[in-house]
C-alpha cells in the first residue's frame, strides 16, 4: 500500500464515495484551501506558547476535516455527507464573545506582523476568508452545500482574528494601524 497511487497523474482525483473530478473542479478547490487552512493552523499552533489557544486551534482543526468532508462529499456518495452542526457554530461564537468582551480587545484595526504568532493567525484568517469566498461561489453554482459549513467559516474567521488580538495583548504588543491622534472608528473587524 503507498499513498503514491498514481490515479491523479492524469488531473483527476476522487470525492468521498469514489466519483472522479478535474484537479480544478471549484470543489476541489474549496476543500483544497480547508486542508490549506489546517496546515495553516497547524504552523499558528507550533509557535503558540498559550495552551488555551493552542487547545482551542487543535480542535478547530479536527473540525475543519468534518467540515471539508461535507463539501468533498457529493450527496449521492453511499457514505453520507458528514454534518456541520449548530453547535460547532455555537461553540465558535461563544468564543468570539468572550475574547471580544476583553477590555482594549477591539480598539483599532490592526497591522499584520508585529509578532510572529499573531501574524500566523492572520495568515490563516485570511486563507478561511478564502475559503468562505470559495464556497460561497460552490453555493452560487448550484452545490448543495449545508448553510452551517459557510456560518462555520464565517464565524472562524472573526474568530481567528481575534485569536491575533489576543496573542499581541498578552505579548504586550501595539499592532494599532493608526496612531491615537488619527480621527475614525476606534475598533477594529475581521474582514
Amino acid at each position: 500500500m503507498s499513498i503514491a497511487t498514481m490515479r491523479g497523474d492524469g488531473g483527476q482525483t476522487g470525492l468521498s464515495g469514489g466519483v472522479r473530478v478535474s484537479k480544478s473542479s471549484p470543489r476541489v478547490e474549496a476543500f483544497g484551501t480547508l486542508d490549506e487552512l489546517i496546515s495553516s493552523l497547524g504552523f499558528a499552533r507550533a509557535i503558540c506558547a498559550n495552551e488555551e489557544l493552542k487547545t482551542a486551534t487543535k480542535s478547530i482543526q479536527k473540525e475543519l476535516f468534518k467540515v471539508a468532508s461535507a463539501i468533498s462529499t457529493p450527496p449521492e456518495s453511499p457514505k453520507g455527507v458528514p454534518l456541520v452542526d449548530d453547535a460547532m457554530v455555537d461553540a465558535l461564537t461563544e468564543h468570539v464573545h468572550r475574547i471580544e468582551a476583553m477590555p482594549g480587545m477591539l480598539d483599532d484595526w490592526s497591522l499584520p506582523g508585529e509578532d510572529p504568532v499573531s501574524a500566523a493567525y492572520d495568515v490563516a484568517r485570511t486563507i478561511c476568508r478564502r475559503a468562505e469566498r470559495l464556497v460561497v461561489g460552490l453555493m452560487e453554482g448550484g452545490l448543495p452545500i449545508q448553510p452551517n459549513v459557510l456560518r462555520y467559516l464565517n464565524r472562524l474567521s472573526d474568530l481567528l482574528w481575534l485569536f491575533g488580538r489576543q496573542v499581541e495583548k498578552e505579548m504586550g504588543v501595539d499592532a494599532r494601524l493608526r496612531d491615537a491622534s488619527k480621527a475614525g472608528p476606534r475598533w477594529s473587524r475581521a474582514w
